[in-house]
């Protein structure tokens, strides 16, 4: 038969087909050959034996956490308690563009910010939108749950940002449990342990601990450009320009002009490991 794993617990690996779930295990071969399957696999299996025969292909996977076959994921941007992050968030974002994951920006916590304050990052927000990211509140739950339809999500930003939270509010009956954020860290208790894939109002959803390899060492710097999906609206006069140092770079120019966000192109640098020195 073929499923899904929904969920890894020890040796374990529940195995979720035609509405029904199996506890199975792995054939002896995985660990020799040292295959290591991933909440989200399809799987060939013995549904009488138990036992996990074949990993099918996969469309992406991450290693921490240990995930695969994400169609989407909700980052989930708190604008205080955790601060709202510009650096934080492009990592993610990057970091779903590298697997070919749509992300999808939600904001938390509008209420405990000043309207003035959340003028000041609205622009920031409006600016992703322009550059073709969806951008929903947590308050929108309906806009959310159109969007979960058909496909399998991950739900993940800073700790505390409020993942659980909402995963809740979509959902009471799970339950999830959910942290208190330390104020002298700004940083929320790590309260989700053991990734799990749901249904839910058409598609599926993980909850996880959250992404926390957020470095881009095993990625070339021309791969951590081609993510940044609005350089690709300018193209410069130079064969594979990185728009670094390289003059008449029309990506350069275009930040000078304001059509690219600054701090887009401050951490597009830094995570290419340059000089983030910028000269408006």
């Amino acid at each position: 038969m073929r499923g899904q794993i929904v969920k890894i617990h020890s040796d374990l690996h529940y195995v979720q087909s035609n509405d029904k779930t199996y506890p199975c295990k792995c054939r002896g071969i995985f660990r020799k050959e040292k295959i290591l399957p991933l909440v989200g696999d399809f799987v060939e299996f013995d549904e009488n034996k138990k036992v996990i025969d074949k990993i099918l292909p996969r469309k992406n996977e991450f290693n921490r956490p240990k995930v695969s076959n994400i169609d989407q994921a909700f980052l989930i941007t708190s604008l205080v308690s955790p601060d709202f992050s510009l650096n934080l968030l492009d990592k993610l974002l990057i970091l779903m563009e590298l697997h070919s994951v749509k992300p999808i920006i939600c904001i938390t916590k509008r209420d405990l910010i000043s309207d003035d304050k959340f003028l000041e990052i609205k622009k920031a927000l409006d600016y992703y939108e322009s550059i073709g990211y969806t951008v929903v509140y947590n308050s929108e739950l309906d806009k959310i749950k159109s969007l979960l339809k058909d496909k399998t999500s991950v739900f993940t930003g800073q700790t505390g940002a409020g993942k659980s939270t909402l995963l809740n509010k979509l959902n009471p009956n799970w339950d999830i449990e959910t942290g208190e954020v330390s104020i002298a860290l700004g940083r929320g208790k790590h309260t989700t342990r053991v990734v799990t894939l749901y249904e839910l109002f058409g598609g599926k959803v993980m909850d996880t601990p959250g992404f926390s390899a957020l470095d881009f060492n095993s990625y070339s710097k021309s791969e951590i450009r081609d993510a940044f999906v609005e350089f690709r609206d300018y193209p410069c006069p130079y064969k594979d320009c990185m728009h670094t140092k390289e003059e008449e770079c029309r990506v350069k120019r275009e930040v000078l002009d304001n059509n690219i966000m600054k701090s887009r192109y401050i951490n597009y640098l830094n995570f290419i490991g340059e000089d983030a020195t910028y000269e408006s």
